[in-house]
């Protein structure tokens, strides 16, 4: 289906045009499905509009049983990661009018991980490797007040701070989709964010964790992660930081 637009008439200021869309999902209800199917609706849709209205308006009004995770819809919980069009996105940060709404636009789960039901994949594996990394400070003394630390040393770091887990990065990872056990880029992002945290004393607990098998070694460097961050995370460095650490020995 072709997507119209209605443009505003020229005294009506500050409206907003509307465009007609057909939005492709892929449902799976493991109740009554014996494999997933693709199911489309033909939507009437406005230039704010992002891709979780859409979602939305689908729920709503034309089918409630439809199953989707958000919560903040603001790009910060990370809730809402999906592939559209074959990419992992944030349905929250991605406007339609910023797809060619000449074509349908295609929702799924991200891969990897099982579909529990519609857009929802069970995340626990994906969490399992983060709680594995260990993803707090650890520290042997008990200060009576906060940790001092200068501009340089948090620059260290700061990057992977960013990280709202929301599995976008890990999930289009090749070797995540055929080696389940692999820690992922999450996991390591945030095993950097705390290697090089110049206030952090197990460095080496984490690098030790990271020196297996299913590791920063099974990366193979292909950038998927660094371009499905929605946060702009330099992902593939950041894994790469972590290896020259193990080659050295030390952060």
């Amino acid at each position: 289906m072709s997507a119209t637009t209605t443009s505003a008439p020229s005294n009506a200021i500050g409206e907003v045009p509307s465009f007609n869309v057909t939005i492709m999902v892929r449902r799976y209800n493991p109740e009554v499905d014996g494999e997933a199917k693709w199911q489309d609706f033909d939507l009437t849709m406005y230039g704010t509009d992002r891709v979780l209205d859409a979602l939305h308006k689908i729920k709503w009004e034309h089918d409630g049983s439809l199953s989707f995770r958000r919560s903040c819809a603001h790009g910060v919980c990370g809730s809402d990661a999906m592939r559209i069009n074959g990419r992992n996105r944030l349905a929250c940060k991605t406007l339609l009018k910023d797809l060619d709404l000449s074509q349908p636009i295609y929702v799924e789960p991200i891969k990897g991980l099982e579909v529990e039901k519609d857009l929802i994949v069970d995340m626990n594996p994906f969490y399992q490797a983060y709680r594995d990394i260990k993803p707090f400070l650890i520290a042997s003394d008990a200060p009576d007040r906060e940790r001092l630390q200068s501009a340089e040393n948090r620059e260290r770091f700061d990057d992977t701070t960013k990280c709202i887990l929301c599995a976008a990065c890990t999930t289009s990872c090749p070797v995540f989709w055929t080696d389940g056990q692999y820690f992922g880029p999450a996991a390591i992002v945030n095993a950097h964010r705390f290697i090089f945290d110049s206030r952090d004393e197990a460095a080496q607990v984490r690098l030790d964790i990271l020196n297996d098998r299913e590791g920063v070694w099974r990366c193979r460097t292909t950038f998927n992660c660094t371009e499905a961050c929605p946060r702009g995370i330099q992902v593939t460095k950041a894994i790469a930081e972590v290896k020259n650490a193990l080659l050295r020995g030390r952060p």
